[in-house]
């Protein structure tokens, strides 16, 4: 079993790194006007992938940040998986040619769901779906849009199409610091094969180990950024407990 990821979180508006409470952008703290400098202290401890969103670009439907986004790709070598405003395959072929290893996409999924089985074809293993849910509903338009449809329900539409990971936020969760949705997440990983990332409202590393056992379910690391900006959480601290489960996980596969 692969290591349980702590995938620490870079959103960018306006060319900073900034955080939201919930989703509302009237509620936005700023944490680094370098978001590049940001991405290379991350790059100084052992992570397996960085996430980046584009917040502007969610909002206006195409990339708005290119300039940033091409200042953290030189600042680090991990891999990074980025979104916010992919809504056609030139954006995802800029953003691979560039050097991004994984293009998260959102509201394309409920818009254009053949398109992003194309291009999950086009790009194996290169493409992410963000489900991002106010009260279990899924919400497109940079979470300025809220629809009719289940986040569990999307899921299971999207089963055989090649994504590489669901990346799962509990919008009302995101930036409070309150603790993930542990038990929404739960539901949505046992009822899909694909590998799922939890994100929104971890906030101390009991929020982290309270997601390890969802590890049996499919649920292969969490998304954190205002508890590491904050110092909630010492960023050290958390890389070891996610580590812990993975020796766990090789001690089982040895028995």
């Amino acid at each position: 079993m692969s290591a349980f990821e702590l995938i620490p979180a870079i959103d960018l508006l306006g060319g900073q790194c900034v955080r939201l409470s919930q989703g509302r952008y009237d509620r936005v703290t700023v944490y680094q006007d370098d978001p590049s400098k940001l991405a290379a202290d991350f790059a100084s401890h052992p992570l397996r992938r960085l996430h980046v969103v584009d917040l502007d670009g969610a909002v206006s439907g195409k990339p708005c940040n290119t300039e940033v986004v091409a200042r953290i790709l030189a600042s680090t070598r991990i891999p990074v998986q980025i979104g916010g405003g992919v809504r056609d395959s030139q954006t995802v072929e800029a953003y691979l040619e560039q050097g991004v290893h994984r293009v998260v996409i959102g509201t394309e999924a409920i818009r254009n769901p053949e398109w992003v089985r194309e291009v999950c074809r086009a790009h194996p293993g290169r493409i992410a779906v963000g489900i991002d849910a106010r009260n279990g509903r899924v919400a497109t338009h940079g979470w300025t849009q809220t629809t009719d449809i289940e986040a569990v329900d999307l899921a299971r539409r999207l089963q055989d199409y090649g994504i590489a990971a669901i990346i799962f936020t509990d919008i009302h969760r995101d930036g409070m610091q309150t603790g993930p949705n542990i038990e929404e997440t739960r539901r949505l990983a046992e009822a899909i094969r694909i590998p799922l990332i939890a994100s929104g409202g971890v906030g101390t590393l009991e929020h982290i180990r309270g997601l390890l056992p969802l590890e049996a379910a499919g649920v292969i690391g969490v998304i954190t950024g205002k508890a590491l900006y904050s110092g909630a959480i010492r960023f050290a601290e958390a890389l070891a407990l996610a580590r812990q489960s993975d020796r766990k996980s090789d001690a089982f596969s040895n028995n």
